[in-house]
């Protein structure tokens, strides 16, 4: 169809082109001669000047005898045939009818330019894709094939599990008998589940590269349309071509476009998606067996998806693709290092020490940004201090030394940073403080950055409660400092936090005697995150939730206030320090506080800031937030 459309197009346009070239070709030749009028004419027969005379009509053409070509328009009622051939001139007439096939072309002009601009418009509406207006409801899957830029399996590293999993799908479709003679049948369906970056749509590019079957890449919002019945037509039409080509691998990328719940929506069962999915779960394990064809879906919302989609039969194997331990991260910076001049300092293991919860899509894009900022300075290899700047860059926003600060806003925000690094530290369950800054990075005017040292799979009580005596840390270092009166709105974020915390701990994870071990956030938040369902609570438990909440940050207040009052020396040093140096990373926040110079030369030279101990990175998992006063600017610790 979409030839046709092309040719079609093309033929209107050529014929476009002959009927208006055939409509003004007669009038090229006046063009080419003089203009007179006809008195002019009548006299120049009379001088005897004429040689040559061709009658057009109402166009009179002649040339003299010095070889100069004229046209005069000739009165309705003038007779000038009989004179010329009197006066011996020869006289030539052109007919002034057009043949039939030019008529033709003229009448059909409007009709040929209107279907020219329907065919253009129809095309714009159905995006260019396959099947034009007629083809609306055909699938748009598009088969992958990757003579160029071919990942393998070779090409992901980090998720050692999910990779022998779907190896073993490819095998099935190499090596069918190995598996059959034992009774064994091909699964029907692979479902990825994790969270975002972590790698599941590049295991399906891995699947496409070893497979060697061909491979169907469909998006999930792509069977959705506003028309009805457009969505289970498409489904239909992908598994037709999947048949045709079978053995074969469907890959359907983020399938809780269509994939979600029954019945949750406003539509009921007659909403356009539900169609959709009802023929999807039809054509997957219906009354038709669809041997050979295998559909692997990728999603990070597990949860939404519907029941029957999850059942055996349909997607018989769910693959969690989760972030890397410090193994896999190792082995995901060599995977993308490969094209990048590293230079002799460079420790991937280290990189990957100091960066737990980094997926395989944040790696990717330190190692970027480590060659853009050893680029931006001339390097010809990337070095250690370009992964440490890029490091800081990804976790806390770039540097923002523009940004005018007052003295006072400077030493505010010294002092609010340096309690949190010095309760962190005093607390043995916190988080090692990788880093201490002043300088205004994304949205805040300041940070420390604890991170933990091994890959954290869980919480322990006494681990949140110290947590968040240092999320508080930073309001009770300004009251200590400046006074009740003179607090500011920087510790908001740090409130923010610290409910969170305490809210999880309270409804969530049982951490509270007198609310007990019951989870109170589906009557909170409501079921699903939709407001309906759940479970209602009584005014009194609603009241003792709040109370605990409050109990735990307060417990933590006044405990990060008394490590201050105690280490008050070590607290003004750290604010003093962090006012002369700006950044000061977790060794040298150390050596000021015993009231040594920080040393920053020698760190310089080994280039990493933190490579004599086991460090520490994280993405922050919750960034500064906007708040009024202060330009919607605050200072706390990203922890």
């Amino acid at each position: 169809m979409g030839n046709a459309r092309n040719i079609a197009f093309w033929l209107v346009l050529f014929l476009l082109i002959l009927a208006l070239f055939n409509l003004f070709s007669g009038s090229g030749n006046t063009l080419q001669s003089r203009s007179v009028s006809y008195s002019e004419f009548v006299a120049a027969i009379k001088d005897g000047s004429v040689s040559q005379v061709t009658l057009d009509g109402e166009t009179v053409r002649y040339r003299t005898t010095d070889g100069t070509d004229y046209a005069a328009i000739k009165p309705e009622d003038a007779q000038i045939t009989q004179r010329l051939i009197e006066e011996g001139i020869p006289v030539k007439a052109e007919s002034q009818e057009q043949s039939g096939f030019q008529t033709f072309l003229v009448s059909l002009l409007p009709f040929l330019l209107l279907i020219g601009v329907w065919i253009y418009f129809m095309n714009r509406m159905q995006g260019g894709g396959k099947g034009g207006a007629m083809g609306f409801g055909k699938s748009k899957a598009k088969m992958l094939t990757e003579k160029h830029g071919r990942v393998t399996f070779d090409d992901v590293a980090g998720i050692d599990e999910a990779k022998e999993e779907l190896e073993e799908i490819v095998e099935f479709l190499r090596n069918p008998q190995k598996f059959s003679r034992l009774g064994g049948k091909i699964p029907k369906g692979a479902l990825l589940v994790g969270p975002p970056g972590t790698g599941k749509t590049l295991l399906a590019r891995a699947i496409a590269g070893e497979a060697g079957v061909p491979f169907f890449t469909i998006s999930g919002s792509d069977f959705v349309e506003m028309f009805v019945g457009v969505g289970a037509s498409r489904v239909r039409d992908m598994f037709e071509q999947a048949k045709k080509n079978a053995p074969c691998i469907v890959f359907i990328d983020e399938i809780d476009a269509v994939g979600r719940h029954r019945g949750a929506g406003y539509g009921g069962g007659n909403d356009e998606r539900e169609q959709t999915l009802n023929q999807l779960l039809v054509e997957m394990d219906g009354f038709e067996a669809n041997e050979g064809v295998i559909i692997i879906a990728a999603t990070n919302r597990k949860d939404v998806l519907d029941p029957a989609l999850l059942r055996p039969g349909r997607f018989d194997r769910q693959v969690t693709v989760p972030n890397p331990d410090i193994k896999g991260r190792e082995k995901i910076l060599g995977v993308h290092a490969r094209k990048t001049p590293l230079g002799p300092d460079v420790d991937l293991r280290l990189i990957a020490r100091g960066t737990p919860g980094f997926s395989g899509a944040d790696l990717a894009n330190l190692v970027n940004e480590a060659a853009l900022t050893a680029a931006r300075v001339g390097r010809r290899f990337v070095t250690m201090i370009d992964f440490e700047n890029a490091k800081d860059k990804v976790m806390m926003g770039a540097e923002r030394r523009s940004m005018v600060l007052t003295d006072d806003q400077k030493e505010k925000t010294a002092y609010h940073e340096a309690g949190h690094a010095v309760v962190g530290l005093a607390l043995p369950k916190c988080d090692p403080v990788y880093k201490a800054t002043i300088i205004p990075r994304g949205g805040a005017l300041g940070m420390v950055v604890s991170l933990p040292e091994i890959d954290r799979l869980n919480w322990h009580r006494s681990e949140c409660e110290e947590k968040l005596a240092m999320t508080m840390a930073g309001k009770a270092a300004e009251i200590l400092k400046y006074g009740e009166d003179n607090v500011s709105n920087g510790p908001a974020g740090d409130i923010q936090q610290a409910s969170g915390l305490a809210r999880a701990m309270v409804m969530r994870w049982g951490m509270s005697d007198k609310v007990g071990n019951i989870d109170y956030e589906q009557a909170h938040e409501g079921y699903m995150g939709n407001g309906a369902g759940g479970f209602s609570i009584s005014a009194h438990t609603k009241e003792l939730i709040e109370e605990e909440v409050k109990r735990l940050i307060d417990e933590a207040y006044q405990r990060a206030k008394s490590i201050l009052t105690e280490r008050k020396d070590e607290w003004e040093r750290l604010g003093q320090g962090l006012l002369e140096y700006e950044t000061l990373t977790g060794e040298e926040i150390k050596r000021v506080l015993r009231g040594e110079p920080p040393a920053a030369d020698d760190d310089d030279t080994d280039g990493s800031a933190e490579s004599s101990k086991p460090s520490v990175t994280a993405i922050p998992k919750t960034k500064p937030k906007s708040s009024p006063g202060d330009g919607g600017l605050e200072p706390e610790p990203s922890t």
